[in-house]
C-alpha cells in the first residue's frame, strides 16, 4: 500500500487546528503536518500550504508538487530567492476574502469622505461643530490595482455615486471606472484622485510606489487607504506629507514591519488610522476545498487554480 501524500502547513499567524479540520473534510486522504520551517522526512512532503515561510524552508522539500499561499498575495513567498522555481505556486481567490476586502475599502473610503476622524475628535473635546462633507458625485476615488479585489471594491463603491478611476499595469474595461494604465499615466491618475486606495500586488515595480513623489502629484489634502502590502508605502514620506498638510489623512492596514513596532509614530499620529492587517482574512472552511481542487489538478498532470506567473510575481 502506497504511503499517503503529506501536506506541510507553515504559518506564524494562522491557527493550524482550523486548517487541519478543513483539510480533513476537503482532502481526508492527505496527511496534515504542522511545521515552523523544519520538517521531519522532508522528501515525503508533496504539498505546502504557507504564509510567510522562513527563507529556505520550501527549498528543503525536494519532492514538492505545488505551493499554495494562504493569502491573495504571494510576495511573502517569492521574496525568498531560494524558492524552487520549477514548483507551481497558487494564490487564494476566495469570495469571502474578496468580500471582506471590499467591506474594508468601502468602510474607509466613507470614513475619509465623511471625515469621521474630525467628528470623533469633536466628540472627544465635547464640541458641537457641524461641518459639511463634499457630495459623493464630486469625490474622486482612485483604486491602484484592478484585479479580483480592486474590481469588486470598485463595483461596490459605485453604488455611492463616487467618481471612480483605476490604475493598473494593463488597461481594464469596467463600466463607470475610468481606466489609467502603465507608468506614463500614473501622474494623471493621481492628479484626479481625492481618496487613493492601494490594492496592488507587491512586486519590484510597485515596491515603494506610495512615496513623496506620488503624494506631491495628488491634490492637496488627499486621503490614503493602503490595504495591500506595507512594502508599497514609504512610511517616512507619508509622515512628512501628513505633517506638512499635503496628505489629509490615511488608513493603514499593512506595514513594512508587522506587528507594527510600539515606537512607530504611526500609532499616535492624529491623521492616521491603524488596523492590524485585518482587512481581509482567509477562511479555512471555504479555501481548503479550493486548495484540494488545485492538488487534484496537479496530481492529474494539470495546473493549479489561480496559478501565479513567477516572472511577474502575481
Amino acid at each position: 500500500m502506497a504511503a499517503p501524500e503529506r501536506l506541510v502547513f507553515i504559518s506564524p499567524s494562522d491557527p493550524p487546528g482550523d486548517w487541519e479540520r478543513a483539510f480533513r473534510a476537503a482532502a481526508p486522504e492527505i496527511e496534515f503536518v504542522v511545521s515552523r520551517g523544519e520538517v521531519e522526512a522532508p522528501e515525503t512532503i508533496d504539498w505546502a500550504v504557507v504564509w510567510k515561510p522562513p527563507p529556505g524552508a520550501l527549498a528543503r522539500l525536494p519532492n514538492l508538487k505545488c505551493v499554495l499561499s494562504l493569502g491573495a498575495g504571494v510576495d511573502h513567498i517569492l521574496g525568498d530567492p531560494s524558492y524552487p522555481k520549477g514548483v507551481p505556486l497558487s494564490r487564494v481567490v476566495d469570495p469571502y476574502l474578496t468580500a471582506g476586502m471590499s467591506e474594508y475599502v468601502v468602510l474607509h473610503v466613507l470614513t475619509h469622505h465623511r471625515d469621521l476622524p474630525r467628528s470623533l475628535a469633536h466628540q472627544a473635546a465635547g464640541r458641537w461643530t457641524p461641518f459639511a462633507a463634499p457630495r459623493a458625485d464630486e469625490t474622486r476615488v482612485g483604486l491602484m490595482g484592478l484585479g479580483e479585489l480592486g474590481l469588486d471594491a470598485a463595483r461596490k463603491l459605485k453604488t455611492f455615486g463616487y467618481r471612480l478611476a483605476g490604475w493598473s499595469l494593463g488597461r481594464k474595461a469596467e463600466p463607470g471606472v475610468e481606466s489609467f494604465a502603465g507608468p506614463d499615466e500614473l501622474g494623471a491618475f493621481l492628479a484626479r484622485t481625492d481618496i487613493l486606495v492601494c490594492l496592488l500586488p507587491l512586486t519590484a515595480a510597485t515596491r515603494g510606489i506610495l512615496n513623496a513623489r506620488a503624494f506631491a502629484q495628488l491634490p492637496r489634502g488627499a486621503r490614503i487607504v493602503n490595504a495591500a502590502r506595507g512594502g508599497h508605502l514609504v512610511e517616512a514620506d507619508l509622515l512628512a506629507a501628513l505633517d506638512e498638510g499635503r496628505i489629509g489623512g490615511a488608513t493603514l492596514d499593512v506595514f513594512e514591519r508587522e506587528p507594527l513596532p510600539a515606537m512607530s509614530p504611526l500609532w499616535s499620529h492624529p491623521k492616521v488610522i491603524v488596523t492590524p492587517h485585518i482587512a481581509a482574512l482567509t477562511d479555512a472552511r471555504s479555501t481548503a476545498g479550493q486548495m484540494a481542487e488545485s492538488m487534484a489538478r496537479v496530481r492529474a498532470g494539470g495546473r493549479p487554480l489561480y496559478e501565479v506567473d513567477l516572472r511577474r510575481g502575481y
